[in-house]
């Protein structure tokens, strides 16, 4: 079966942040504040699927206000930080909005997200993710954790679907 066959159904996309939204680096400041770098494309393409119906999720055992803040301006309503057991807490979302398993993708990047990932229709990792994570990925995207890696998924999915056009209503913030 050709992968792209597993994108098309998708209509719930799940995101990590540290690794998969951010590049996985660090800026600690002299205030002790924890600063982390996102790209403009993969918000570019987070709120398009937003406007196209599309769910986005995020669940990270992160802790940043700053990115929760940077999500909630892209329109992304399910933030979820501070999450011990992303298993769990998938599950738990799922029930609640009667979602189809075989119409979710995961994109995680280290073992916290092992289990949940492989509850999904299509999971997904960076290009620079853990091995194990490499190992149960239908799709690894060629671009690295904080570098579009979100954009390429959200970008398939949205094109096999008529979704993907030039709406000069979305910006890029």
């Amino acid at each position: 079966m050709n992968v792209l066959e597993k994108f098309k159904p998708i209509k719930t996309f799940v995101f990590d942040i540290d690794g998969v939204l951010t590049n996985g680096n660090l800026l600690i400041l002299n205030d002790g504040q924890m600063a982390r770098q996102m790209n403009i494309k993969d918000g570019y393409a987070l709120q398009l699927a937003i406007k196209k119906e599309y769910r986005v999720v995020i669940i990270s055992g992160g802790t940043s206000d700053s990115v929760k803040d940077r999500l909630e301006s892209l329109g992304v309503t399910d933030c979820f930080l501070k999450i011990e057991n992303k298993k769990e807490k998938l599950i738990e979302y799922v029930a609640k909005h009667k979602l189809n398993w075989d119409e979710i993708s995961f994109m995680g990047d280290d073992i916290p997200d092992y289990f949940p990932m492989q509850l999904t229709g299509l999971p997904c990792c960076p290009a620079d993710a853990a091995s194990e994570i490499k190992q149960i990925s239908l799709y690894i995207s060629p671009l690295e954790g904080g570098k579009g890696c979100a954009r390429d998924i959200i970008e398939k999915v949205l094109k096999l679907n008529g979704h993907w056009d030039l709406d000069i209503n979305v910006t890029s913030r």
